[in-house]
């Protein structure tokens, strides 16, 4: 049985007070790298495989990172949206079995997401985590 945390990554970034702020600045892609930063240091204590989800632009999805890097980076396609990607990960992954946890402060994917088995946190007790270091 593997640990998957699946992250909405625009609901994390704007749900950090911090990271907010440096997407309202002139370089809000400074966000998403130290988002991507903190949840590799949760990915590299080993416990959890992370993934996080971003609306894409793109007509295919696209990825980054991979198990080697700590944390997998999925854009949805233009027609679909991160919130889509984040339901479907978490239905397959917890219907084989795995534990799963979704991170979001958007209230319908976390109601899909434990619907279909997964555990649900806010990206408040996300932030805590990665606090904590547990």
């Amino acid at each position: 049985m593997e640990q998957l945390l699946v992250v909405d990554g625009h609901s994390a970034i704007f749900g950090m007070e911090d990271l907010r702020e440096l997407h309202h600045g002139p370089k809000r892609h400074l966000a998403r790298i130290e988002l991507v930063k903190r949840l590799r240091d949760i990915g590299d204590r080993g416990e959890w495989k992370v993934v996080v989800v971003f609306d894409g632009r793109q007509t295919e999805r696209g990825f980054e990172g991979g198990n080697e890097d700590g944390i997998l980076i999925i854009y949805s396609k233009a027609r679909e949206t991160a919130d889509a990607v984040v339901e479907r990960l978490a239905a397959r992954f917890s219907e084989k079995g795995d534990r799963v946890r979704v991170a979001s402060n958007d209230g319908m994917v976390l109601l899909t997401a434990t619907t279909f088995g997964a555990e649900g946190i806010r990206i408040e007790e996300l932030e805590d985590w990665w606090v904590r270091g547990d």
